[in-house]
């Protein structure tokens, strides 16, 4: 690499590091039409582009990243994420296949990247949500569960199978999804009013207004929260 192609390498990473993606794009673009052998070039310009929304020019990036170098991980988590995003799940699941096969395991035992199994996890939320959209809640289950062991510390998947299992009625595991999302992230109002609504509707009105109030406590002019307040203390219900 001769020394004007490694100031513009250098330049590009730190604006990309920075996120000033305006200036790190020209200097990428810049560097791919000297030389078509940089693969994380191409996989920094993919999250450029996806990160102003357009998909399409993103996933040729990843795609161009995994042709250069076909073992690279990111880059092949890059490239279902934005699969689903365009809406092309076949796609994204036959790349998702393919890092599982190269990868001896995604149970977190053997994969110890945070950022690759958070990645991995919302791949199997993503998909998840395409099931759910199709009618196929079970599916839809299994992709959650598969999501949550490789992140259980994730409470929005916690609260998102919640939803699902109360939507599949049966609302005790729902609770039970809900309460391990407000153990997850103490903090995260949606937990507790989603557990709340479930503790409702199975007709527990005391547990169902703490949970509301512990809500509002957390995020004062929540107005699901507080509606769901009203409902529970009104002498009519």
């Amino acid at each position: 690499m001769d020394e004007r192609l490694r100031q513009k390498l250098l330049m590009a990473k730190e604006h990309f590091d920075r996120r000033e993606y305006d200036r790190a794009e020209p200097l990428l673009v810049q560097i791919l039409e000297k030389s078509q052998s940089f693969a994380d070039v191409y996989n920094m310009l993919g999250m450029v582009r996806h990160d102003r929304g357009d998909f399409v020019a993103a996933r040729d990036a990843f795609e161009a990243a995994v042709r250069t170098n076909p073992s690279y991980t990111e880059a092949l988590l890059n490239l279902v994420v934005v699969c689903n995003d365009v809406g092309d799940y076949q796609g994204a699941q036959a790349v998702y296949d393919r890092i599982r096969s190269t990868s001896p395991s995604l149970d977190g035992s053997a994969v110890q990247d945070p950022y690759a199994l958070g990645k991995i996890a919302n791949m199997h939320a993503q998909l998840a949500k395409a099931y759910a959209d199709a009618g196929f809640l079970s599916e839809a289950e299994h992709e959650l569960k598969k999501a949550l062991g490789l992140r259980p510390g994730f409470a929005d998947l916690h609260v998102k199978l919640g939803s699902l299992l109360r939507d599949l009625g049966d609302l005790d595991a729902a609770c039970e999804a809900f309460e391990a999302a407000c153990g997850a992230n103490p903090n995260y109002v949606a937990a507790h009013v989603q557990l709340g609504v479930t503790r409702f509707m199975q007709g527990r009105k005391d547990v169902a207004e703490d949970c509301f109030r512990h809500a509002l406590e957390l995020e004062p002019g929540h107005k699901i929260a507080a509606m769901y307040l009203r409902l529970t203390t009104s002498g009519d219900t």
